[in-house]
């Protein structure tokens, strides 16, 4: 219910800001190409509060809070005084039209930009694209756990965030990628990864997986969090430990320890295990003693318990002062359009699944998640969604800002604006567009909600 009672508040709380900037960049361009305002509405149905200011604009939040609007003078909804017909929408030049209906969407582009700049000023803590282990055409393009992923066909990626999108992309495209990393010795290699290899039908949001990659952050540190009774290294390990060696073999996570300690005893003799403990690396010398397993079938033992819990830290920050924050906002609101597009373009064309398309249900959990990680985190999912809402309204439907400035555009073409029937037409099917979208995510958003 907590978690509920979050999704939805957190959801208002986005949509609601987003809305807001929306709908005041639409009111702040009418105004100064002298169209009159009648409401400015966060949200729909009765108004809650209200106050009107000295030139006659009511300013309201009403009870419905998904949404708003900006209500203006207009000769094709309500009568219009004869005194008062030149500060009506309808009677503006095409020019100033197009600039009130292309504002609502800019504003949300400006504010993406400025929302990611205060994410990059505050630092926004991420995990480094870094493998914990291969298998599969990873492994046998020569992948090897501990590498870094620097860049994926030339376009440099930071986190796994974004490695995953370059992936996945790929992947939808049937594209081979070529991965610079870094490897355990800090020297930059290259491999070929055959994504077109992948099965026709694969699982889109599991790319990584099916490719063979497990990111680092995804194992459980080999962190001991207790001696059995009979341990065999009482007294030399201490919970708290972390193991990162055994016998010189290097260890990235717990369940690397069990086939390590098997070698270490099948050869005879005691090994080294080398652990962090209070920020110093410590050589150990530790003997295995046999045992058996649950089918009574010897095994290797040093007596030791992780735990099971895991919330792995984050080793990556990307901080800018700023200034150093503008260009790289910049920046990211760019990759971001070409990512949001490129999945737009994939979904017409069959490349992508209609599964990506999702709604109300899918956005209020992420933006719950997103909150509950930090600040940084709901500031990136704000900037997402702003950006989101941008692009779609720019969309050529009708019902949209998008399809309005396809009018306009049709009528600077023209000469005349487009008849009240052909508007009418557009209208309804534009309605109908966007009422098979919504059926669409919200069917998508039913079967996210179902266990796999």
């Amino acid at each position: 219910m907590t978690e509920f009672l979050g999704s939805v508040w957190w959801m208002i709380v986005s949509l609601g800001l987003l809305v807001t900037i929306h709908e005041y960049g639409h009111y702040w361009v009418a105004r100064r190409c002298g169209v009159k305002v009648l409401r400015f509405s966060v949200g729909f149905g009765k108004p809650l509060w209200s106050r009107r200011d000295r030139h006659g604009t009511e300013f309201a939040i009403a009870a419905i809070p998904l949404g708003g609007y900006v209500k203006m003078l207009d000769e094709r909804e309500v009568e219009v005084h004869p005194h008062e017909r030149g500060q009506a929408f309808n009677h503006k030049t095409v020019w100033q039209r197009i600039a009130v209906v292309a504002a609502g969407p800019l504003a949300n582009l400006l504010l993406c930009m400025l929302l990611l700049w205060a994410m990059f000023v505050i630092g926004k803590q991420d995990y480094s694209a870094t493998i914990g282990r291969t298998s599969g055409m990873a492994q046998a393009a020569g992948l090897q756990g501990g590498e870094r992923i620097l860049a994926v066909d030339g376009r440099t990626v930071a986190t796994v965030g974004e490695a995953s999108m370059a992936l996945t992309a790929a992947a939808m495209d049937r594209h081979d990628v070529t991965l610079q990393v870094l490897d355990v010795q800090d020297q930059k290699r290259e491999r070929r990864l055959p994504l077109s290899q992948l099965p026709a039908g694969f699982d889109e949001r599991r790319v990584p997986l099916l490719a063979g990659l497990n990111w680092q952050f995804w194992l459980q540190p080999a962190l001991v969090d207790r001696l059995v009774d009979d341990s065999a290294v009482r007294g030399v390990l201490q919970p708290g430990d972390l193991i990162v060696a055994v016998d010189g073999e290097r260890i990235d996570s717990a369940e690397q320890v069990y086939p390590a300690i098997q070698t270490l005893g099948k050869r005879g003799g005691g090994g080294m295990v080398d652990v962090l403990r209070g920020g110093e690396r410590l050589a150990l010398e530790v003997t295995p003693r046999q045992g058996t397993d649950g089918t009574g079938q010897p095994i290797w033992q040093l007596g030791i318990a992780f735990s099971e819990s895991h919330s792995p830290a984050y080793d990556t920050v990307l901080k800018y002062g700023p200034l150093a924050a503008v260009p790289v906002a910049i920046s990211e609101t760019g990759r971001m359009a070409t990512d949001s597009l490129g999945m737009m373009r994939r979904i017409v064309t069959g490349n992508a699944s209609l599964q990506n398309v999702s709604g109300p249900v899918t956005i209020a959990r992420v933006a719950n998640i997103s909150a509950q990680r930090g600040l940084d985190w709901f500031l990136q999912f704000l900037a997402l969604l702003s950006l989101s809402l941008c692009i779609i309204n720019l969309l050529p439907i009708p019902v949209l800002d998008g399809g309005h400035l396809l009018y306009y555009l049709i009528e600077l073409v023209k000469g005349s604006p487009l008849s009240e029937r052909a508007m009418a037409a557009g209208q309804f099917i534009g309605l109908a567009l966007l009422a098979g979208l919504m059926g669409l995510a919200f069917y998508n958003d039913i079967l996210g909600l179902v266990p796999r």
